[in-house]
Order: structure tokens, then sequence, then C-alpha cells
């Protein structure tokens, strides 16, 4: 079909007058509403992460969403019903910071941000499906999430114990990781410490072992391989190591190589170990007490950290263990690196066959005794390679594999020890003292304990009148209508608790409430799981591979375990995507000055512009800088589109050139659906501006063959349709097509049109180019060589020579080497 008749205004592109037109048509015919079943139409279920409402979408946001909801419509178009939800992660600690600061509540700060992002991400066109909306911070989601908790207590999954936590002492309160900066308060810059508190986990490592299983998932490698190493499982002994001369006094060591026991010089414990007040000698009280509490002041991450010399990280306690292998008396220190979160809190030292081990024995003036002999040209310091063992009596020279098997099962004949699978990875620790999140539901019943709340009276919900005062102690602990409560036990009197759980908790099972949102009875039906679950596409940033995408993968597998769902993994297709950059290449930042304002990129280009760029840029894997002239070039291909679309050339049956116009429309489609599929956006964009190109040179020449250009414009409204849905919608409608474009089914390429019957083949003679004939594409080299040889710019250079080789690259390239005759 050919374009409307054109006026003055519908001959521009006019993105600003056509965008929020559309939007508000779909929205009012519900066009991108999703129902579980459509007939002939297998459900896809695609998601992106959802944003926490921080008051602005950034270029970030964008560059996620955007590509997402154009594979989300790339697949709708290939005949499947596709969830696209959004939604919000609503609690966090910014909403209780501006509370703080600036005494707006968060629950009334975070309404008011959620309102403004959800008219972004709006404007952004994407088909998600409003109706299935989630905010993790109201009582209708919340009541789930606590329910949640309660099937993780009764099933012995949820339990408290006493943990470190950042505390920071000025403001009085526990601070996340994220808060820490430089070691000190992100609000008053106070020196943090450490402190022990009771606090509630889930017992992710549990399913460590599962965990670790990523077989049937299409994931980027560098994603699973970081839940690998988070996870760290590690095979070796644990043994028990007696306080020389403190009858009843031991602590257990893990370790993966036993085989090295025999070089234990000294053993290390945690300053936190509940055996270090026990074992100091009163001659090194004073030196341990000053350490335990300059280590308190030190966040985790210093102190894994291996930057720097050791000569302060550790302190003896006076005391002897006896290494069970020998009975040998050795020192026991404390050192920061040693954590009791990792392992047993404590482990045995070999310095001969560990380099922190050897730093440490360096800086303290330790023995070292090498147990692996080196290889005669090993220069180093610890060796940490195979060899055979040597000063380990009756392992003396075994190789590692065969010694580590024979010490464990020395230990285990003996009944010193046995062995053991250790996972690097730790139980979750799901407390938060703070208000803006789901309240744990626990009452604390003085005769009964802890008790879970029935789950007839979920959700526990927040007051919204506290007091937002840094008391050391979540605000809602000051609430007495909030915390004073009856056992559901014995009906006693009894306190609620105060803490709220960890807002992954709320992300980490979000992705199954969007299939049965409004669901008042379950946190989704059986049938809505049958439906939709698991996630066949699920998109967003590799940084939450530790966290996010390991605590849905263990939330789903206890759902599996329950009986919710089937199978145990939770997203089918993972995909990590890149970061945008400022222009400058350096991570955005207000302070650098270098940030991009979606809204503003909008309101100046427009959304299909903005969505196109951000796809243009560079692979959606790697991302890149933001280059305003980048953008400037996709605006004018849209305004070229819209010309040769509004304004065609004049139109003819049979004009000659229709099979090569084809051939472009065709080729193009079939390297469009591959690219959309891989997601390889950037090339897609490349490929429709090269068809665009192509039919603006027939434009400029003045006419065309009707058919194939009918054909061609509706093809490429059709492939532009997933990146830039309004002025597809738009080009469309002018068209004389139906409503709506979003509606239509992919078009299926030709094969034998998408190749070319004849291509262009360079010629070279000695390397250099003498010319470029037409041969069949699939010409073999006796043919391009005949055609080669019959062309005059080819043949004089043949004048006299005799051929010696001849290079031929189907489609590509031939080279004839000659040289003079005789």
């Amino acid at each position: 079909m050919t374009a409307e008749p054109q006026t003055a205004e519908s001959a521009r592109y006019q993105p600003g007058e056509i965008e929020p037109r559309w939007r508000e048509r779909w929205a009012q015919d519900g066009l991108y509403r999703t129902p579980d079943h459509v007939e002939g139409r297998p459900n896809r279920y695609h998601l992106t992460m959802f944003p926490y409402p921080s008051g602005d979408l950034h270029v970030g946001h964008w560059f996620a969403m955007a590509p997402s909801d154009t594979l989300a419509r790339f697949y709708r178009m290939n005949g499947w019903n596709v969830l696209f939800p959004m939604g919000f992660d609503a609690f966090g600690l910014p909403a209780e910071n501006a509370a703080i600061k600036g005494g707006v509540h968060p629950a009334d700060w975070t309404a008011a941000n959620i309102e403004r992002m959800r008219r972004q991400l709006q404007v952004m066109g994407t088909t998600f499906d409003w109706d299935r909306e989630i905010n993790t911070s109201t009582p209708e989601y919340y009541r789930w999430t606590q329910w949640w908790f309660v099937q993780m207590f009764n099933r012995g999954l949820a339990y408290r114990k006493d943990a470190l936590a950042n505390w920071c002492p000025s403001c009085n309160t526990t601070l996340a990781n994220e808060q820490v900066v430089d070691g000190r308060c992100e609000r008053c810059d106070t020196e943090v410490i450490q402190r022990q508190m009771e606090q509630w986990f889930f017992r992710t490592t549990n399913y460590a072992e599962e965990l670790l299983d990523h077989s049937g998932l299409d994931w980027p490698e560098h994603v699973k391989l970081m839940q690998r190493n988070w996870i760290g499982r590690s095979e070796g002994a644990e043994f028990e190591m007696a306080i020389q001369g403190q009858d009843g006094l031991s602590f257990r060591v893990f370790t993966t190589r036993p085989d090295t026991a025999f070089g234990m010089t000294f053993a290390v414990l945690a300053p936190e170990h509940p055996l270090v007040e026990a074992i100091t000698t009163a001659d090194q009280r004073a030196a341990v007490e000053e350490f335990v509490e300059r280590v308190r002041r030190e966040t985790e991450i210093e102190r894994l950290s291996t930057e720097g010399t050791l000569e302060k990280r550790g302190v003896f306690t006076g005391s002897y263990a006896i290494n069970p292998f020998n009975n040998q008396p050795v020192p026991v220190y404390l050192a920061d690196y040693v954590l009791t979160s990792y392992g047993t809190g404590a482990i045995m030292a070999v310095p001969g066959q560990d380099q922190r081990d050897w730093d440490f024995a360096k800086a303290y003036g330790l023995p070292i005794v090498r147990t692996v002999q080196p290889p005669a040209d090993f220069e180093g310091d610890a060796y940490t390679g195979d060899g055979p063992a040597f000063n380990s009596q009756w392992l003396d020279g075994l190789y590692k594999a065969e010694a580590v098997q024979k010490a464990i099962a020395w230990l285990e004949e003996r009944g010193l020890g046995e062995r053991k699978v250790n996972y690097r990875l730790r139980d979750w620790l799901i407390s938060r003292q703070r208000y803006w999140g789901a309240p744990i539901p626990i009452v604390y019943c003085d005769q009964c304990g802890a008790q879970a709340v029935p789950e007839d009276q979920l959700p526990v919900e927040l007051p919204y009148d506290v007091e937002f005062r840094p008391t050391g102690q979540s605000p809602l602990a000051t609430s007495e209508a909030f915390v004073n409560t009856s056992c559901p036990t014995c009906g006693g009197a009894a306190r609620r608790e105060t803490d709220t759980m960890d807002t992954f908790m709320c992300s980490s099972w979000y992705f199954m409430r969007y299939p049965d949102p409004k669901n008042a009875e379950a946190p989704f039906s059986p049938a809505a799981a049958e439906a939709w679950l698991p996630v066949d596409q699920y998109t967003g940033g590799s940084e939450h591979a530790t966290m996010h995408l390991l605590y849905a993968r263990f939330f789903y597998k206890v759902a599996r375990d329950m009986g919710l769902v089937a199978g145990g993994e939770p997203f089918i297709r993972y995909y990590s995507q890149g970061q945008i950059l400022g222009p400058d290449g350096r991570r955005m930042s207000k302070s650098r000055g270098n940030v991009v304002a979606p809204d503003a990129q909008v309101q100046q280009w427009g959304a299909d512009t903005f969505r196109a760029y951000l796809m243009f840029l560079g692979p959606w894997d790697q991302g890149g800088p933001y280059d305003v002239d980048g953008i400037v070039g996709v605006a004018r291909w849209l305004h070229r589109v819209w010309a040769v679309v509004t304004d065609p050339p004049a139109l003819e049956d049979g004009v000659d050139g229709a099979r090569d116009l084809r051939h472009e429309v065709h080729a193009t489609l079939k390297k469009i659906g591959e690219a959309y599929d891989a997601k390889r956006f950037n090339t897609a964009i490349a490929s429709l501006m090269e068809l665009t190109n192509a039919m603006q040179r027939l434009r400029d020449a003045g006419r065309a063959d009707r058919a194939a250009w009918d054909e061609a414009v509706e093809t490429l409204l059709l492939m532009i349709a997933p990146a830039c849905p309004h002025v597809a919608e738009e080009l469309w409608a002018k068209t004389g097509h139906g409503y709506s474009i979003h509606q239509q089914s992919w078009p299926a390429f030709d094969p034998a049109l998408a190749e070319r019957d004849t291509i262009e083949l360079p010629v070279q003679v000695n390397g250099k180019l003498r010319a470029r004939v037409s041969v069949a594409a699939a010409a073999d080299e006796a043919a391009a060589r005949a055609i080669a040889e019959a062309d005059p710019r080819v043949a004089s250079h043949l004048d006299g020579q005799e051929l010696v080789r001849v290079v031929y690259v189907p489609g590509r390239l031939l080279n004839l080497v000659v040289k003079p005759a005789g």
C-alpha cells in the first residue's frame, strides 16, 4: 500500500506529537494486557529486573529495558503469548534516609517516586502489562513475603543467632555494607566498628550443592563462574586441635590439604572465636584485648584484604595447641583475616605451602617447614604446587592426590577427624534494623519462645506513625502499639520482632507473583505457576550474580520442595547487559557532571530515537559511552524512514530493479530476525539503516516497481516495530494498514530472494585490484576464472604471463598470481 496524501504537518516526522497519541491509544485499548492463555499462541515469560523507585529513571534503566522490550515484541510477533510485566522494588534505605534528613515519610516518598517513574516507564513505549504491576512495599505484597518467612521458619530454614554487624557509634545504628565508605559511616563520617547482634538467617547453605549446578541453564559463563566461586566448594578434612595444658578446651580446623599438616608451625583463630578469652594468658591479655578491639573497627572487606604487610594483623594468645599428626605443640595466634563466618573460624597454618601463612610466619618470626618438594628450579616462597611429600613421616614420597586421601583416612581411623565438604557460601543474614522493610513475622513469648505469626494473621503491617531517630534499634521498637502483642500459642503477653527483612527477600520471589498478582489466597495459584513459570528470558546486570540471582534460585528450590512449582530453576535464560558510560567514557556521576538525563533526551529526540540509539551504540552485553553525535545519526535515520514511506518515488508496474530491491528486503529480513533473536540489537539497527539507505537511493532515482516498493515499505515497518514502536505504528496507519502493527505477525523471508543471483567479484592480479566482474553467487573457481580472464581489464595483465597460482575465496575474491612466461 502506498502512503496517504500528505499535508504540510504530516510531511514532517514529529515524535513529540505522535508518540503520546499512540501510547494513549494503546493504553485505552489494553493492547498489551496479557491473558493467561491465548488459543494457538504458546506462553513465554520475559522479565527484566524491576527498578528501585529512586525518583527518576536513569540511562541505565533505559539501556536495560528498551532492548528487553524489543525482544518481547519480537517474540510476540513470532506467535508467542508474551508476559512482560513491571513493578517496583520499593523497600530500601534511601526512603528511610529521606525520612531522617528531610522529614518525608518513607511511604509517601516511595509512593511519589513510583508515580513519577511509572510515567517515565510508560513514555518508553514498552509492552509492560500494567495490570500486573507489583509494589513490594504494599501490605498486599509483603503479606506474602512474610508468608515465605513463615514457611522457611516452619521448615527449619530460618533461625536466629549472634552475628557481626557494622555499627556506627555516633548514629547509634547498624549499617549495611554499602553504607560503610572507607571504614566510615556515610552519614556522619564516624569510624565504623563491628558489633555482635542476634539476627535472623536463612539456611542457603542447605542448597549449596544444588546451587553449584547450572546444567540446562542458558546463562553467561562469567555469571555462572561468579556463582561457583562465591559458593566456593572445597573438599578436605576437619579435625580437632586440643589446647595444651587445658583439659576440655579444643577447636576444630578445616583444611583442603591435610597432607601438609606435618608442616603446621602455628594455628590461627578469628578474634571473635568463643575460645579467645579462655585461652589468652595473663601476660598476653592486654595485647589480645587491644587487638580484638581494633579488629572490631574493621569491615569484612578490610579484614579479607591481601594488600599490605601482616605485621599488625595478628597477636599471640600465649597458648599452644597440639598438632594431632605429630603431637607437637604449635602457638595459637589471632589474625584479622580469619572470620568466624568462614569455615570453623580457625585454621592450621602451613607456611611452607601457603603464601599468606608464609608472610605471617615471616612477620612474627615463626618457623617454616616445607612438606612438599618443589621443583629444582623453584625460587619462590611458599610452594603451592604438587610434588612428593617429605618431612611428613608416613606420607613421604606420596604426591598430593594420594597423600590427601591417606591423611584423611588416618584421621578417620583414629577418630581424630573426618572427611568434609566445606563451602565459602554463608547462610543469608536477612535481619535489618530498619523501618522501611517487611516486618519479620515473629513474636517472642517468655513461655513459648520465638513463635511464627499464624498465616491468617498476616500481614504484620508497618505502623505509619513512628519516630525516625538513631537509637540503635529499628524505629519499630519505639512503637508500643506495634511491639506489644499476644503469643499465638499460649495467648500470653508477647513482643513482636522489630527487625525488618533484607530487601532482597522481596526480589527473591517477585517473578513468581507477576503471574498471579491479585491473588488474595496464596502467593500464586498452581494454574498460574503452570501457565508461566519458570521465566523463559530474564535480563539484568551481572552485578546481581552473587546476591539477587543466587537468592532467587534458592527461593525457587524451596518452592519446588514445597510442591509449589515444577523444576528447580527460576530463569531458564539469563542475559546480562553492559553498562552505559558518560560521554567521557567514565561511569556516570553527578559529581563528574557527565550524567545524561533520559527525560531531556526523549523531549529533544523522541522515545523511539532514544531507544534505537541505545541499541545501536554497541553490543548490548558490553555497553559503552553515550555519544551525543551518535544519537543525531539515529535521529536522521528515522527521518529518512519517514521520508521514504510518506514520500515514495513514482511507482509503476514492471520497473527494472524490482528483484534487486526484493533481495535487499529479504536479505535484511533474514539478518534482522537472527539479530533480534541473538540480542544483537546494534547489528539489527545497522541492517535497518542499510535497507533504508537502499530505498532512499531508489526514491532519489525517481521511480520504482510498485509491488516491490510496497513490499519493502511494509516489511521495513514490521522490522522496525519492535525497536521503534511509535513511528512504526504511525507509518503503518499512514500507509493504509489496519490497527495495530503490534498485532501483526513477523514476516517470513524467502530464502531464494535472500540470496543474490549474481555478485560483484573483485579480481586481483598479483595482489592488485584490476577489475570487478559479475559472476553467479554460487560460481566455482573455474567459472569465476573464465569470466575474469575474459575481461579486457584483466586480460591485459595476463598477456605474456605464466599463471603460477589461483587464490579463490567464493563470493569474496579472485587473485591470479603470475610471472613472466619463459
